[in-house]
């Protein structure tokens, strides 16, 4: 696979100085459902699991808020995407799998290799695993992260467990095998100064540049807000599941995230997002898309090619901290 993002309509940094020192480069991913191994980059798909490490559970509790509410086994949902996709499946009913009771284990969300994209972070390995709760924690799945040296691993576990059930299908991903592709991006603009927001608003430096945001109106206040929101959804920060780059914001202004332990600044490391793309931001969707879609399953989100939702169509960011992998991770929904 391969895909392409199209280039950006015209250099903003040319026309915003400013920005230069500010871009970062991204990793879109661009995961499309497929059969990975655990030699494979991956979201959804199997890990490089060592044989004699045991797999991660989650041991917080798991609150059932809706009791009527039924729950199915990871194998349930396959099988009802199987139905789904074969034009085979009905209304779905049934009572579901009883609650689960104690520890539950945890679902592979990606697993990553530092010869297919860029890690970012202070360690060394070459191999990066993400598992999540497939229950609420809040409004979001709980996390863990793995760093591991892949050439350390002679025997991999081969039925890794899974939970008896998960609290949402759109915790399940789909296994998807990746195309990962790097692109620039600059801040949000609510994390630039209140002067570089004010030039990004106003209409002159566009119109100066030749660049059309909108056609040209009457009303001052719709003109600032057309050039801004401009800059946000078409040149700022890339739409989807991506390693790097910058944090989207937009549930809440920005926040200061500092590693708990250390309280050093902390640096994006991964988005787990609820679409690829959407109608804001579709400027981003890759060139080959554009001629040849990937099929998606019925019921599915526009661009959800991963069968993940979360918190209504938000993303997970993950943050780490840039001097010690050994401290935790920040989860920001945004």
């Amino acid at each position: 696979m391969r895909f392409t993002t199209p280039p950006r309509p015209f250099d903003v940094a040319g026309v915003f100085p400013q920005l230069a020192p500010l871009a970062r480069t991204a990793t879109r991913l661009h995961p499309r459902p497929g059969s990975p191994t655990v030699h494979d980059s991956s979201v959804g798909g199997p890990l490089l699991w060592p044989a004699d490490e045991p797999w991660p559970h989650c041991d917080e509790p798991h609150v059932r808020l809706m009791p009527d509410s039924p729950v199915f086994s990871p194998e349930d949902e396959r099988q009802w995407r199987r139905a789904l996709a074969t034009g085979e499946a009905g209304t779905r009913n049934g009572p579901g799998r009883p609650w689960p009771e104690g520890p539950i284990a945890m679902l592979p969300v990606a697993q990553l290799y530092a010869r297919d994209l860029p890690l970012p972070g202070p360690s060394s390995a070459d191999l990066l695993q993400v598992l999540w709760c497939p229950f609420d924690h809040g409004s979001q799945p709980k996390t863990a992260l793995r760093w591991r040296f892949s050439a350390e691993i002679s025997h991999v576990l081969q039925s890794p467990p899974e939970p008896s059930a998960i609290q949402h299908s759109f915790y399940l991903p789909e296994p998807c095998l990746l195309a990962p592709e790097q692109v620039v991006e600059y801040p949000h603009p609510l994390e630039l100064s209140d002067q570089l927001q004010q030039q990004l608003a106003d209409p002159g430096p566009w119109e100066a540049a030749g660049v059309v945001v909108h056609e040209h109106s009457d009303d001052d206040d719709e003109d600032e807000s057309a050039s801004y929101d401009f800059y946000r959804h078409t040149l700022s920060i890339s739409p989807g599941w991506k390693v790097g780059g910058w944090t989207r914001w937009g549930l809440t202004d920005p926040q200061p995230r500092f590693c708990p332990v250390c309280a050093t600044e902390a640096i994006p490391l991964l988005t787990i997002a609820s679409t690829e793309w959407n109608a804001g931001s579709e400027s981003w969707m890759p060139q080959e898309e554009r001629s040849t879609p990937t099929p998606l399953l019925p019921r599915s989100n526009p661009a959800g090619f991963t069968q993940v939702t979360l918190a209504h169509g938000y993303d997970l960011q993950l943050h780490i901290c840039p001097l010690s992998p050994d401290h935790p991770q920040i989860e920001l929904i945004q």
